[in-house]
């Protein structure tokens, strides 16, 4: 007898769920599909992310350059020291050879002063203090222990600034390292989001910095602008002899330079040492806050941080290396924010 039960019908509730799922996947498939072809940004987003990334880099360059050059100098400055502590290590061992020499005569006389054999077998220092000693010693021998014992206080004074400069140095190094992988990091970025582009888009790009470069390589209307000094002059002519050599962070010459590394090497060029960052360079001379009173071979320190520095050019003009993928080239003053000048 065939069975007349009705089949099971799913509840309402289930069925309004199951809905309710479908409904939602299909708005936000519908969504995702309308937001796809917006997610890719323009060659100008694209282009505009990597600027600011390069800006990223070459703060962080500063930085780095910054701690290079404390490492060199902490370099030279323990190579110092630790030569001073072997020449006084040397003076010390004369100084006891002397004041044993006195005690062989001693001996040879009639035996050793039981305050010099004393002396002989401990600390000097130690000897010194006890003064009740003091006046059975001859006055050339009392001179020769005052001398170890300046001496040896020389010595511990010399060997622990060694050690704390060893210290810094370990220090330094350690942030040298971070700040490379931070630059690194930060073009690397940069390069991610270049490839991203089509090829059309790379070439547009490309054909920007050509018309760049190439306008800055022909001659530029530098006006009539006085130069701040002859070494001025001679260090600027240095910088304009490297039109066209490419940007390299940490780069100071002479076929390569970042901000910095052109301005310090083109001074060195005329016979000048300024400091290697651009914050230092820009407390290395006297502050013109007006861009009327700049002439040519000044300083322009660019950015609130001062992390860009280049050469005023007259005309309105700089000349300096502006950035990762960039050459050596002039630029009007106006594109990037001026802080002040700085006259050596």
């Amino acid at each position: 007898m065939a069975s007349h039960r009705r089949p099971k019908q799913p509840s309402r509730t289930r069925v309004t769920v199951l809905t309710t799922a479908a409904a939602a996947a299909v708005a936000l498939s519908a969504q995702a599909a309308s937001a796809a072809p917006s997610e890719k940004p323009t060659k100008d987003e694209v282009k505009a992310k990597v600027d600011k990334l390069y800006e990223e880099a070459e703060q962080a360059t500063e930085k780095y350059n910054g701690a290079k050059e404390k490492q060199e100098k902490l370099q030279k400055e323990i190579s110092t020291v630790q030569d001073n502590v072997a020449r006084g290590q040397e003076e010390l061992n004369e100084l006891r050879d002397g004041l044993g020499s006195m005690a062989s005569a001693q001996y040879r006389s009639g035996g050793i002063d039981p305050s010099v054999q004393l002396f002989l077998s401990s600390d000097p220092e130690d000897y010194l203090d006890k003064a009740s000693t003091l006046d059975q010693l001859s006055a050339q021998q009392v001179d020769a222990l005052k001398k170890i014992q300046d001496k040896q206080r020389e010595l511990a004074q010399q060997r622990a600034e060694a050690t704390d400069k060893l210290k810094d140095l370990a220090s330094t190094r350690e942030e040298l390292g971070k700040k490379k992988e931070e630059v690194q990091g930060k073009l690397a970025e940069a390069q991610k989001l270049l490839n991203s582009l089509t090829a059309a888009e790379k070439a547009a790009i490309a054909a920007e910095e050509a018309r760049a470069t190439r306008s800055s390589a022909e001659r530029v209307d530098l006006g009539d602008a006085q130069p701040a000094s002859g070494r001025a002059m001679a260090a600027f002519q240095a910088a304009q002899s490297k039109i066209g050599s490419p940007y390299v962070y940490g780069a100071s010459g002479p076929s390569s330079f970042d901000c910095s590394g052109l301005t310090s090497w083109a001074f060195a060029q005329a016979g000048v040492s300024i400091p290697r960052t651009s914050q230092a360079q820009a407390n290395a001379g006297t502050r013109i806050y007006s861009q009327s009173d700049l002439m040519v071979g000044d300083l322009v320190i660019f950015y609130g941080d001062q992390h860009h520095v280049g050469f005023y050019a007259g005309n309105g003009q700089v000349l300096h290396a502006p950035r990762s993928g960039t050459v050596v080239r002039y630029e009007s003053i106006g594109n990037m924010p001026f802080q002040f000048g700085v006259r050596i």
